[in-house]
């Protein structure tokens, strides 16, 4: 409720306080309008029958107004029930998403760790592989820094793999090196 604590239920006190306090309103119109409390018969009956009427009509309106009152409070208490049922609902998905980001985190931190071994698995066939050519009949570290200009410049290196390797001086489409 808006500006204020919301009572979990329509006290009777609160409709009695009202009853009351229409009832003293009326008793007080009532006493304005009897002018000796000594009058009797048909003149204080007449003065008295339009109070009588009024506190009537007040009566059913505090009436309808409890049952109104019950009623929004049978409402309200649905509507408690049915926002209970949400927020269990809503902590659920929470509880879910949670694990759910959770388990994205892991699964990106494991294609981290798979890029990873990815790369150094290449690097691993990269080294294999050149380490499975091994050349005999040169001097250790002849070829400097550059192993394949050092094998296409040198006459002899290329005597040498034709004879060795059984690579052909040229080929149809030039020389081979």
């Amino acid at each position: 409720m808006p500006g204020g604590k919301a009572t979990s239920k329509p006290s009777g006190k609160l409709v009695q306080q009202l009853l009351f306090s229409e009832v003293l309103r009326l008793n007080k119109l009532a006493s304005s309008h009897v002018q000796s409390p000594v009058m009797a018969g048909t003149e204080q009956a007449t003065t008295m029958y339009p109070i009588l009427q009024e506190i009537t009509a007040v009566s059913r309106r505090l009436k309808g107004m409890d049952t109104a009152i019950t009623s929004l409070m049978t409402e309200t208490k649905s509507m408690r029930l049915e926002i209970a049922e949400f927020q269990s609902c809503v902590t659920g998905l929470e509880h879910r998403m949670t694990t759910m980001e959770d388990h994205v985190n892991t699964v990106l931190g494991k294609d981290q760790e798979l890029l990873f071994l990815r790369s150094k698995l290449i690097d691993l066939e990269d080294i294999s592989r050149r380490d499975s050519i091994c050349l005999f009949g040169f001097l250790e570290y002849a070829e400097g820094t550059d192993t394949p200009s050092f094998l296409r410049l040198s006459k002899t290196n290329r005597h040498w793999l034709r004879l060795t390797v059984g690579v052909p001086e040229r080929t149809s489409s030039g020389p081979v090196f």
